[in-house]
């Protein structure tokens, strides 16, 4: 089976994640109307700029659908900015953020500092089979705090430069259910390894981790 994922065109690095899902092995459609999540096996929600994307979500009447469709079950990968969205919780958001939530985790916004703060380090994601990913944090968020249903799966290792030393041991990658998030960017480096396990996600394969239902 060819699953269809959906890929949240409203802001963020969309034509990345097409080349990343097309690799994967599924077919990758833009989502930009409320119609179009219709026919989805899983979503993805891009990086970009969180209240941004939150405003759109509004003006685009897509924000309540894909509360709905997330809720139902629906497969989905946020990363970045689309993990700020996924969240339940959000620190140093703007009043009134609007967020799709799902994802039982407390998240803060640009936790490792401003643009000029970018940096690469190795996550290793648990149950991933091969080398450390190299992750890119771009005005990244991380996750404070998880609830009981989460499954950390990713955080900072090796940095790969010094003035990141400081953010080893970061929570970066949870899965809950049907929900995936990084707070990188796998999508920037060619490794398709993440965006896999959203397709198995999609095509029904437990790959192992929060085998809890969905809330």
């Amino acid at each position: 089976m060819q699953p269809v994922i959906g890929i949240l065109g409203l802001q963020g690095d969309v034509r990345e994640h097409a080349r990343a899902l097309d690799a994967s092995g599924a077919r990758a459609v833009t989502v930009r109307r409320p119609e179009e999540l219709d026919g989805l096996d899983g979503i993805v929600i891009p990086g970009g700029e969180s209240t941004t994307m939150g405003k759109l979500l509004v003006t685009f009447e897509l924000l309540e659908p894909l509360r709905v469709a997330v809720r139902a079950g629906l497969p989905a990968y946020g990363s970045c900015a689309g993990m700020i969205l996924l969240a339940d919780s959000v620190l140093d958001g703007t009043i009134g953020q609007p967020t799709i939530g799902g994802l039982d985790v407390v998240v803060r916004r640009n936790a490792f500092g401003r643009q000029i703060d970018s940096f690469e380090a190795d996550v290793q994601i648990d149950g991933m089979a091969g080398a450390a990913v190299r992750a890119v944090f771009i005005r990244a968020p991380a996750v404070e705090s998880v609830g009981a249903g989460v499954t950390v799966i990713g955080r900072v290792e090796a940095v790969r430069h010094e003035a990141a030393a400081p953010h080893v041991g970061r929570i970066v990658a949870v899965r809950q259910g049907n929900l995936l998030a990084t707070a990188f960017h796998p999508e920037l480096t060619g490794d398709t390894r993440v965006h896999r396990l959203l397709v198995d996600l999609a095509r029904g394969i437990n790959s192992g981790h929060g085998d809890e239902e969905q809330r």
